[in-house]
């Protein structure tokens, strides 16, 4: 790829296929990816702990683990485990979730986010004997937990935010935040390579489906103006006409929250992520023509060194 910028990819080891996505694991480190961060699928804590071990160089960490289904001193040892394990290279993502999920997992007990997430950040470094922590970052999306972010944490890792927004939102992190190198400003961007752009479209269209039933996303992204497209989805859902939303999903708002189309398309747009403020895009492949592995593939063909 023609830039010194480099993205970071997402990775989840899936059941079945845990050896081979640490092979995989192994090319994006060769192809000079900037760092693996893990999705909650399959186990995140567990592969960045494979990975640590697998892996030599490349930055690795959750993006995100839920902090609802652990309790912060069991995070924290396992967290200072994988550190001392990979050297160092290990970034602890933590994030509240989706009510809709955590009832899922029988998760009833959850409070307020921002106050939930405040007392698990001072327990987490608070926790005794468990060796040296690795920096934490949060999954922020609206400007609250995006503040909090700024004031506790090392980092901020965001997943589907639009493009045209993420000025607004970094203005909400303090300025030392903003103008700290160091200070790990990420987003999870799905993307889709294809010469076929109304094919790659339709992919990206089928992974942000279960985003758009969420409210909290819905909200955000009325926030970032996409008003008339949340409240046509929000009437769609109530009429229970769910075939229709992918297409309420239009081109403008997929080239503000995704990445697909065509290679030079994608290396731009991805460009433009990086010079919107972005330090570390965290692409999550997608593929016209397989599954995950396939998709990973296709990325290290267009991204590797």
């Amino acid at each position: 790829m023609p830039t010194a910028r480099r993205p970071a990819l997402s990775l989840a080891a899936m059941p079945g296929r845990r050896r081979k996505t640490l092979d995989v694991a192994r090319e994006v480190e060769r192809a000079g990816f900037s760092g693996i961060h893990c999705a909650t699928f399959g186990d995140g804590m567990a592969f960045c702990q494979a990975l640590a071990l697998a892996t030599e160089r490349i930055e690795i960490g959750t993006a995100i683990a839920n902090i609802y289904t652990r309790v912060s001193f069991d995070y924290a040892q396992h967290a200072a485990f994988i550190q001392e394990l990979s050297g160092g290279r290990f970034r602890f993502g933590a994030g509240v979730s989706h009510d809709a999920m955590n009832r899922h997992l029988g998760i009833t007990t959850t409070g307020k986010p921002v106050s939930d997430m405040r007392r698990f950040v001072e327990e987490y470094q608070a926790a005794p004997r468990v060796g040296d922590l690795p920096p934490i970052t949060l999954a922020g999306l609206r400007d609250p937990m995006v503040r909090l972010a700024g004031e506790v944490a090392d980092g901020v890792v965001f997943a589907n935010v639009a493009r045209s927004h993420v000025g607004h939102t970094l203005e909400v992190l303090p300025e030392e935040r903003r103008e700290d190198e160091g200070y790990f400003i990420g987003n999870m961007i799905p993307v889709c390579i294809s010469d076929d752009a109304r094919a790659a479209a339709a992919v990206n269209r089928k992974t942000l489906l279960g985003y758009v039933s969420l409210p909290n996303y819905r909200e955000y992204w009325k926030a970032a103006g996409y008003v008339e497209e949340m409240e046509a989805i929000e009437k769609a859902r109530a009429a229970k006409d769910f075939d229709r939303i992918p297409e309420l999903l239009h081109e403008r708002f997929l080239r503000d929250v995704t990445l697909f189309g065509p290679l030079a398309r994608v290396r731009e747009d991805l460009e433009a992520w990086f010079d919107a403020g972005v330090r570390t895009p965290i692409l999550v492949p997608s593929s016209t023509s397989g599954g995950q592995l396939h998709a990973v593939g296709e990325v290290l063909d267009a991204f590797g060194e």
